[in-house]
């Protein structure tokens, strides 16, 4: 069994709580890396002898960036539909029927390319864990589809079969649908449950329906809410332990007091906000009031065509309010807790999976103070 170290490291971001502070940062630091896991941390002059030894020559290392939210399996454009709302036009949900066209006429093999080569754009920018959804099929046979495509790259895959309600279809069946057979077909490709609990999508009883069968298949819950206005995404999330509920650009007091004595995590989703032009989630006041927040890319065609962390991160820092350190802890550590698997990924810790993130700066700082710029050196995992 081969082991590396890693040394030359400037400034060592390790999530780690013992090592003091929110992020855990080590100088001139060392790991030692072996089969793929995080066999040890700590300053370069205690460094165990390894079998080969990689020289960073003074960079920062982070933890892999741990994208929570996306909708990567897809095909079509809506660079009009971007346009449109550029021009100042309000953003509304059912734009989503358009992708969901294109991807239904699409081959197996141009989604499954497409797919590759979007994570593969991802990994190289430093995100080493990806969730990724369905919601781009609303039948059974494409579900199910977009489901075992997904499957392929990821084991995070959450059913998002209650993204919209199809053209003429009554809501209520459609429900019936995804929490019936739609869901028992997506299962064994499945991790996760979601739904879009939004106004020109579900209302909180359909949404209720939707988590509570995932529930009971074995699935873990997720929820898109309030995005467009307050309404009751958030509430539902809390009430029935989702692991996290993803937009939250609107909330009220008690909103925010709901997510700040929960483990459900609110996950923000900048880059989507900046194209939607919805005012950005009062992250500062859920941090306050104890929340745990995640930041994702929520890479889709519509409202977010990116997969930059790094772009998100930026975001966060210059536009919401956030410091480095939170937000570089919510790119990680905290799109770790929004899947549940703080215990071996979103940290550089001895036991933990060896995803790490090495940069040509000396700091993660530069994520924000060198916006939009090309930082990642290598990446493991």
């Amino acid at each position: 069994m081969t082991s590396e170290l890693v040394t030359g490291i400037s400034e060592l971001t390790t999530n780690d709580p013992e090592r003091g502070g929110l992020l855990g940062r080590l100088t001139d630091a060392a790991i030692v890396v072996e089969a793929g896991t995080v066999a040890w941390v700590g300053r370069a002059a205690d460094a165990p002898a390894a079998d080969r030894r990689t020289d960073l020559g003074g960079r920062a290392v982070l933890p892999g960036w741990v994208d929570s939210h996306t909708h990567l399996v897809f095909a079509g454009d809506r660079s009009e539909e971007f346009e449109y709302r550029m021009a100042g036009h309000a953003y509304q949900a059912g734009g989503i029927r358009t992708t969901v066209r294109a991807t239904t006429e699409a081959s197996d093999e141009r989604l499954r390319t497409e797919l590759a080569l979007r994570r593969a754009v991802a990994r190289r920018s430093g995100t080493t864990w990806m969730e990724i959804k369905t919601g781009y099929g609303l039948s059974v046979a494409d579900e199910t589809r977009l489901a075992r495509l997904a499957a392929e790259v990821t084991s995070d895959v959450t059913f998002l079969g209650a993204h919209v309600v199809p053209p003429d279809v009554d809501a209520d069946d459609y429900v019936a649908l995804v929490a019936g057979e739609m869901l028992d077909a997506v299962r064994p490709y499945c991790t996760w449950i979601d739904v879009f609990c939004e106004r020109g999508a579900f209302d909180a009883d359909q949404s209720r329906v939707v988590l509570e069968a995932g529930r009971a298949a074995g699935l873990g819950l997720r929820v898109h809410g309030n995005q467009l206005g307050e309404g009751d995404g958030v509430q539902l999330a809390v009430e029935l332990d989702a692991a996290s509920v993803d937009h939250c650009n609107h909330l009220s007091a008690r909103d925010i007091e709901a997510l700040g004595s929960s483990s459900t995590v609110a996950t923000l989703l900048p880059a989507c906000d900046l194209s939607t032009r919805e005012p950005f989630p009062p992250a500062r006041a859920l941090l306050d009031a104890g929340a745990t927040i995640a930041l994702a890319s929520n890479g889709n065609p519509g409202t977010s065509n990116t997969t930059s962390m790094a772009f998100c991160v930026a975001t966060a820092v210059l536009q919401m309010g956030l410091t480095v350190e939170e937000a570089i802890w919510a790119a990680t550590a905290g799109g770790a807790a929004a899947l549940r698997r703080s215990d071996s990924i979103g940290a550089i810790i001895p036991g933990y999976r060896a995803h790490l993130h090495a940069i040509d700066a000396p700091s993660v700082s530069h994520f924000a103070y060198r916006p939009g710029m090309d930082l990642t050196y290598r990446v493991w995992g």
